[in-house]
Order: C-alpha cells, then sequence, then structure tokens
C-alpha cells in the first residue's frame, strides 16, 4: 500500500479518515452509552418485582419511581454526550485533563483487550482546549501507536504547557505479562499520515518520531463558548 501523503491530503481524504477513526470507536461509544442506560434497567427490575407483590409498599415504589427518573435523565444527558464523539460541537471548550481523562475512559477497555495499557499522567492539567478537534486527533494517536506496535505495551500520556502552547506527549513502551490474544482492529488500521493530515485539519501539530507522538495546540480563550472548564 502506497504511503500516504499528509501534505496534499484533500478535504475527502480527511473524511475518509475521520470516518475509519469513527468505525474504530463505534464499538467503545455502543460499550459506554450501554453503560450509562443499564442502572435504568436494574431499577426497572426492581420496581418490576415490588409490583408483582400482593401489597406493595407505595413509599418504596414512589422512592423507586423517582430514582428511575433521576437516572433517565443523567442518562439521556450522558447518552447526548457521547453522540457528540460523532457530531462534535463547535466552539465547546474542556480543560486538558478532563478530556484526556474521556478518552482513556472510551478507549481504556478496547486497548486493553489487545494487550495495550493506558497510563494517564495528565491529572493536573487544567489548561482550556478545544474540544472537537483533539477528541478526535488523541484517539486517533492512540490507536495509531497501538497499530503499529506489539503487545503487551502501554501508552504513558503526559502534558505541558508553555507560552499559550499545549503539548500532548504519547509514547509506547514493551511492558510485562503473557502476550495476550491476537485480536485485529475491527476496521483498517490507520497510518501516520492520515492521522497527520486529520490533526492539521484540526489546527493541531503533528510530530511522531519512533514511539513518541507529540501533539502541538492552542489554548483556548478563557469564557469561549460552551466551556466547561470551571
Amino acid at each position: 500500500m502506497p504511503a500516504f501523503d499528509s501534505s496534499t491530503a484533500r478535504p475527502t481524504d480527511v473524511d475518509a479518515t475521520r470516518y475509519a477513526l469513527l468505525r474504530r470507536l463505534a464499538h467503545p461509544i455502543r460499550h459506554e452509552m450501554a453503560a450509562h442506560l443499564q442502572p435504568i434497567g436494574m431499577v426497572g427490575e426492581v420496581l418490576g418485582r415490588r409490583l408483582r407483590q400482593p401489597a406493595p409498599d407505595v413509599a418504596q415504589l414512589q422512592s423507586g419511581v423517582e430514582r428511575l427518573l433521576v437516572l433517565s435523565r443523567a442518562a439521556v444527558q450522558a447518552c447526548l454526550d457521547v453522540v457528540t464523539w460523532l457530531s462534535p460541537e463547535p466552539g465547546r471548550v474542556v480543560t486538558l485533563q478532563a478530556l484526556v481523562a474521556e478518552t482513556v475512559t472510551l478507549l481504556n477497555g478496547q486497548l486493553g483487550f489487545r494487550g495495550f495499557g493506558l497510563r494517564n499522567e495528565v491529572a493536573e492539567a487544567p489548561w482550556p482546549v478545544a474540544r472537537g478537534g483533539l477528541r478526535l486527533v488523541l484517539p486517533a494517536c492512540l490507536l495509531l501507536l497501538s497499530d503499529d506496535a506489539g503487545a503487551p505495551a502501554e501508552i504513558r500520556i503526559e502534558a505541558r504547557c508553555e507560552g499559550g502552547r499545549v503539548q500532548v506527549l504519547l509514547n509506547i513502551e514493551p511492558g510485562e505479562g503473557p502476550e495476550p490474544m491476537r485480536i485485529e482492529p475491527s476496521y483498517q488500521p490507520l497510518r501516520a499520515g492520515q492521522v497527520a493530515a486529520l490533526a492539521r485539519a484540526e489546527g493541531i501539530g503533528f510530530e511522531q518520531a519512533g514511539d513518541t507522538i507529540v501533539l502541538n495546540l492552542a489554548v483556548a480563550p478563557q469564557g469561549a463558548a460552551g466551556s466547561d472548564t470551571t
């Protein structure tokens, strides 16, 4: 397969990369949505059993219905937010640490099954960043590193901020443990040129040197629309 030239990538090429990435994210996105919906079913089963009792306790039923309503509202909001992986919200700003945490949560299971651990070392990164672009580019980089490496291995995520610019550093190193079962990616592997073109389209700098990727992006303006930084 010829190398992907990111410097001449057309908009349609970038869209194809977005599609390939979302195909890879489809299973963890589905799992994430199911995790938010599962408690509703559990509470519903409990209410059903109580309703079948000869003399249902009205107070317990009322409490259960109230809990069901709370869970339903939370699940709707969570699922709407998960859907924004597919259709990003323009202008949405979050802290870098929050964005990295949600990305690790989304991909931890999928990569773990393939023998790759994620070590999140971005616990103190309150810098505001545009959510839409990095939310695609960061998982693309994690998948790129895992596609090109042998398992078991660990991907370390670090960050720093200087002069109004944020750098996200990703490095993959061999890990310990038994060799995992070979699980092929659910869709075509990503190539460095594709990820570089995607990053450039999102206004993010991308550099890869062997097992290390560096992303470079601007700190978002304070008080930007849709900010989740407080």
